[in-house]
């Protein structure tokens, strides 16, 4: 899941608002690899966080908090080299693999549209909104930072399903299994915890056990989260 976000650390408010937005975008993207596919069933995959200067070494993140960098999460997809087709990757598999292959294409395109859409219920929630499908859907990615995932997103389709009709359909179902995982209030919770997490660490890299180890943390009971925004 290569994606590269350009933001400012900086340290007035509106760089601040910039961090948290872009913090909350991959952080979204992470907890969907892990909490997601775990929950699925799924094996697990390597990732890491990598935020890097965009010119200069990255001392200069604690010397010129206005310098631009730019992050991005690295590997993440279990499906690592798109096929032609479904059909042409599945071929001998027996009715078993096939579904497993299927579920795994799924899941990544899920993780793919987690990231804007994490981003969508931030700017929804600083606005005092409810994010909502009217409120964010597939034509409006762009806005929250999204436009990356919808072209990825489009690829696996062509490879998913042959007809275009299909593939709208299919895309629609994504987005809401996406949208609900955002909403679901234990992984909302790990998001922000990892969000905040990725703001104040101040490191190039973030390891994949490092997230792992944060989002196991923050991914409590919704029992324990009824006061949680």
């Amino acid at each position: 899941m290569k994606r590269n976000h350009i933001f400012n650390k900086g340290l007035n408010p509106t760089h601040q608002e910039v961090n948290r937005k872009v913090a909350i975008h991959e952080a979204g993207h992470a907890a969907a690899i892990y909490l997601g596919n775990k929950q699925k069933r799924l094996p697990p995959i390597f990732f890491q966080i990598f935020i890097t200067p965009v010119n200069g070494d990255f001392q200069s993140f604690l010397s010129k908090p206005n310098t631009n960098y730019i992050a991005n999460i690295d590997g993440g997809r279990l499906i690592n080299t798109l096929p032609s087709s479904i059909e042409e990757a599945t071929d001998g598999f027996s009715p078993a693999q096939v579904i497993a292959y299927r579920r795994a294409f799924e899941a990544d395109m899920i993780n793919i549209l987690v990231g804007p859409l994490a981003e969508a219920k931030y700017i929804a929630q600083r606005g005092g909104e409810l994010i909502n499908p009217r409120f964010i859907h597939l034509n409006a990615q762009h806005y929250f930072n999204g436009i990356s995932e919808l072209e990825s997103v489009n690829e696996y389709l062509e490879c998913f399903l042959a007809n275009s009709e299909l593939r709208k359909q299919k895309i629609t179902e994504l987005f809401f299994a996406a949208l609900s995982f955002v909403n679901e209030r234990s992984n909302w919770h790990a998001i922000t915890v990892l969000a905040d997490y990725i703001v104040s660490a101040d490191k190039s890299v973030m390891e994949c056990n490092e997230i792992i180890g944060v989002l196991e943390t923050a991914n409590i009971s919704p029992i324990f989260l009824q006061n949680d925004a």
